[in-house]
Parts: structure tokens; sequence; C-alpha cells
């Protein structure tokens, strides 16, 4: 003979949902360091991209021209970029331009990152000095 009446609820038990919710807190501590880490990884290739059609803008303005741009919003007015670029690591469109080492040059030579992400002025190859 089968029991009167079994009694069987349709949700989960409070173990269960402890369960589900311990694997899914391990599987964000181990997957969100590597997306946070490839954002930031972004964010450099985007700005060595920046600073490489901004050094190609300058090279063209100076086989059209003879000489360097005095600024670089004047590489913009005269049609060479669209707009200056935005440092994505810093948020801005500020960059450190750096003169010719030929004095007798002037204008805008190179740009480089205005500083790095620790604060630090940005000049690995010592181009400022």
């Amino acid at each position: 003979m089968k029991p009167a009446h079994t009694r069987r609820s349709g949700g989960f038990t409070l173990i269960e949902l402890v369960v589900v919710m311990a694997i899914i807190g391990l599987l964000l501590t181990i997957a969100l360091p590597r997306y946070m880490h490839s954002i930031e990884r972004g964010k450099e290739q985007v700005r060595q991209q920046n600073v490489a059609v901004m050094r190609d803008a300058i090279d063209k303005y100076y086989g059209d021209n003879g000489q360097y741009p005095e600024t670089l919003d004047e590489l913009v007015a005269k049609h060479y970029l669209r707009a200056v670029p935005v440092d994505p690591v810093n948020g801005d469109d500020k960059w450190a331009v750096i003169a010719s080492p030929d004095e007798t040059k002037t204008g805008v030579y190179d740009v480089v990152p205005a500083s790095s992400p620790q604060g630090t002025p940005a000049d690995p190859a010592g181009a400022g000095k």
C-alpha cells in the first residue's frame, strides 16, 4: 500500500542554492581578473595605435610643408587628422610633444603619452632628453 500523500515542493533547498552561489563565486574569481587585464591591455594597444597615427600625420605634414606643425591642433585644422585622438588610458586628448633634435627646425617632431598609468611621464626611449 502506498503512503497516503507525500508532499514534495518544486523549489530548491537552501543547501542547493548555497552550492550554486559558491560555484558562481569561484568562477568569477577566476574569470574577472583575466577580463580586467584584457581591458587594460586593449587600452594600451589603442594608445600605441593613436601614437602611430599621430606620428604618421606629422610625417605627412612635414613631407607636404617642409616643416613640422606648431601644435597637434594644426594637424586637425589642415585635415591631416580628423581630431586629436583621445588617450584611452588617461581619458583625455593631452599628449606630450617632443621638439626636433635639429634645433633649426621648430614644431612638433614627435608625440608620446602625457603620462603613464602610474602618473610618471612616459618617455620610453629617452626621446625627450
